[in-house]
């Protein structure tokens, strides 16, 4: 392929939309992660303070859950029409390659 051209890496495009939805996942999880190792933490303060950073970042979560989700939905997209798309060709390409039988015979056209 020559340097002008664009090439995607199907495959690490399709883990990549994976890894989004688990980043949006563990996340989404944070609470309760949080919740987990609340007695680990020693000092009160510290869990209060996780436990308020997680309560007031909603807004924030939710504005970065949209984007993670929307990248998600956009990388599993463009892996799934670009491999239609590539399916497609090569079915067309055989069919325009196969000779074709001459009316009436089972000899193909010279």
């Amino acid at each position: 392929m020559t340097d002008d051209r664009l090439a995607i890496p199907l495959d690490a495009l399709e883990d990549f939309a994976g890894l989004l939805g688990s980043i949006t996942q563990r996340l989404n999880g944070t609470r309760n992660l949080f919740h987990e190792f609340e007695n680990d933490l020693g000092d009160g303060s510290v869990a209060g303070a996780l436990d308020h950073f997680e309560s007031h970042w909603k807004d924030g979560r939710g504005d970065i859950d949209k984007q993670l989700s929307g990248l998600e939905k956009m990388a599993t997209t463009v892996v799934r029409e670009i491999r239609k798309v590539d399916t497609d060709l090569a079915q067309e390409l055989e069919k325009a390659t196969k000779p074709q039988q001459r009316p009436g015979t089972k000899e193909p056209k010279a």
